[in-house]
């Protein structure tokens, strides 16, 4: 049989307090208020039309297909139709903002960064022993046999084993120094000799080296990186106390 249990505002703060999750929740709090007041200083200011665009992306981007879908979504995290209104506002004004203070600025940050865009399509397998990585490394390199037949052996993860060890793309913040080194100094198509890493000797396949280019997505994810890293800087400058 159920029952009720009542749960009270201060029942909250202190489960908030107990999670460990109180200092993050602060620096949320104190990132909006950075970002409302700078919008307002900026003379930013969000027209009906956009609101109603806004809730219709924020609609999309959470899977809210009807009217029912919204009210179940908001009646889980215990928001009303008002706090809907203020998510769709903040997420406006956070975005005029950084196009605001960045939109000018992403062309001369790639060109200075485009080195950290340079992505490298690669297979990977992982082996504890050296001496097995460069005896399978020249066996490749005679072609006695295959690098996917080497993940299909050596992999022990099953998905990466099926995918013969692929990667995707990675980036040189994804490697350690040493192997993102050597890989993008590489040319495509090419076996590189067994590297250390911190799970092992890495033998890889470099497939290809992607150039970047300055694409919609990445005009977005720079401006987004942008943006995360100001309101760090302007979270440093500022000290809070907690009210009553």
């Amino acid at each position: 049989m159920s029952r009720t249990i009542s749960i009270t505002n201060q029942d909250l703060i202190q489960q908030l307090k107990f999670s460990g999750k109180i200092s993050e929740i602060i620096e949320g709090i104190i990132a909006r208020k950075i970002i409302t007041e700078a919008a307002a200083e900026a003379g930013i200011k969000n027209a009906i039309a956009e609101l109603q665009q806004g809730a219709d992306q924020f609609r999309l981007a959470n899977q809210l297909h009807n009217a029912k879908d919204t009210w179940d979504w908001l009646g889980k995290r215990g928001l009303s139709l008002d706090d809907f209104e203020a998510i769709v506002q903040f997420n406006l004004l956070s975005g005029k903002l950084a196009q605001h203070l960045f939109a000018n600025k992403i062309d001369p940050y790639f060109v200075e960064h485009q080195l950290d865009y340079t992505g490298a399509v690669i297979y990977e397998v992982v082996l504890a022993d050296e001496a097995m990585a460069m005896e399978l490394y020249e066996s490749i390199q005679e072609e006695e046999i295959g690098f996917h037949e080497v993940a299909r052996r050596y992999i022990e993860d099953v998905e990466l084993r099926r995918k013969g060890g692929y990667r995707g793309i990675v980036y040189r913040k994804d490697l350690r120094p040493n192997i993102s080194a050597v890989v993008f100094a590489s040319d495509s198509q090419r076996l590189l000799k067994p590297l250390l890493g911190d799970r092992g000797f890495h033998l890889i396949f470099v497939e290809e080296i992607v150039q970047p280019k300055l694409t919609e997505e990445l005009v977005l994810q720079i401006g987004v990186d942008l943006f995360g890293r100001w309101i760090e800087e302007k979270l440093q400058e500022v000290e809070f106390e907690l009210g009553n």
